[in-house]
């Protein structure tokens, strides 16, 4: 299947389909496809009944246990009516005679998604410190969910959770692997030998907690859509609260990573990392974050291991966006970074 091909589906045969399937679906008029996302192909669908999104797997070979969409679809229906955001379900569809792949449509959140985390399209530092404190609140609201109470209690395997992702996105990176790179084997050479005792904590986690992510109320201070859920899945809090810091201490320059390093915080009205901790903490009654050292360096880790995985497909031709080809360089700076954040206690 070409690229052109995800792009422009039959609006015929999908709008029949989706009439069929979602309660007051009227004439399909339009599907575009959005210009950003690296990994599942998503969609802008216009109707006569309004706007919707739809999320499709890419074309061609994919990797084991990616570009779930059904996962995907599954918690952020499960997630309706908790204090966590997202998008309105509508539809699952299984069946890839209709497209050529599975895919599942949700509701149109028009709001603002921002992709700068120094927040420079904001009028002031109060509201750049709302900003923060509002994706403190709602990450800390995700890791509340009582996941039994939202049928998600199967929704991952509980226990040894960073053991077990670094096994995953080892081989993951393997399989994507197109030149070797000394800091990443080093990394993981770490990883392994400094992997902390599990200490049974079990929560709902996105995978992918950062800014671009979100979709924020036209007006106000407020998150109104989480997005993105693919590597959502039952493990540890702190990897996402972990993944979030570690974006925010990247350089802001380095082909597609966006970052603070060296920026000064303060002046601008966004938290400190220990002050962005410190609220996350508070809000679930934590007394602090040992081993955050290794946190840091396994989400490094495992975002090197996805860009290499968008890399790779991109030299096959099967990536979700022509940028996909800039993240080849991205690999070895993350690895080198990571490793330098291994001495952090």
């Amino acid at each position: 299947m070409t690229e052109r091909a995800v792009e422009q589906l039959d609006v015929g045969v999908v709008g029949e389909y989706l009439e069929g399937v979602i309660d007051g679906f009227k004439r399909l008029k339009e599907a575009k496809k959005f210009a950003d996302g690296q990994s599942n192909p998503t969609l802008l669908l216009t109707a006569d009944s309004g706007k919707y999104v739809l999320r499709r797997q890419p074309p061609g070979d994919l990797l084991p246990s990616a570009h779930q969409v059904d996962r995907e679809y599954r918690v952020i229906a499960a997630l309706a009516d908790t204090d966590v955001p997202v998008p309105r379900a509508y539809h699952l569809c299984e069946d890839r005679s209709i497209i050529g792949s599975k895919f599942y449509v949700m509701s149109f959140e028009d709001g603002r998604i921002l992709w700068e985390p120094a927040l420079p399209e904001l009028p002031s530092n109060a509201d750049r410190a709302a900003f923060y404190d509002e994706m403190n609140r709602v990450l800390a609201a995700l890791h509340s969910v009582d996941v039994e109470a939202v049928g998600l209690s199967d929704f991952g395997r509980p226990g040894s959770y960073f053991e077990r992702q670094t096994n995953r996105w080892v081989k993951q990176y393997r399989a994507s692997e197109t030149e070797k790179i000394e800091a990443m084997d080093a990394l993981i050479d770490w990883l392994a030998e400094n992997m902390p005792a599990d200490d049974g904590v079990v929560s709902l986690i996105h995978g992918d907690y950062r800014l671009d992510n979100m979709i924020f109320h036209k007006t106000e201070n407020r998150v109104i859509a989480v997005l993105d859920w693919e590597l959502s899945t039952l493990g540890h809090p702190l990897a996402d609260l972990a993944y979030q810091c570690m974006q925010l201490r990247l350089p802001g320059g380095e082909g597609q990573l966006r970052g603070l390093m060296g920026v000064d915080r303060a002046a601008i009205g966004i938290p400190s990392e220990e002050e962005y901790v410190a609220a996350y903490c508070r809000r679930r009654g934590l007394s602090g974050v040992p081993n955050w050292g290794f946190y840091l360096a396994f989400s490094a880790f495992r975002l090197a291991a996805i860009v290499q995985g968008v890399y790779k497909r991109g030299l096959d031709g099967n990536a979700s966006s022509e940028k996909a080809m800039q993240f080849g360089k991205i690999v070895p700076v993350l690895s080198q970074i990571a490793l330098d954040w291994t001495k952090e206690r």
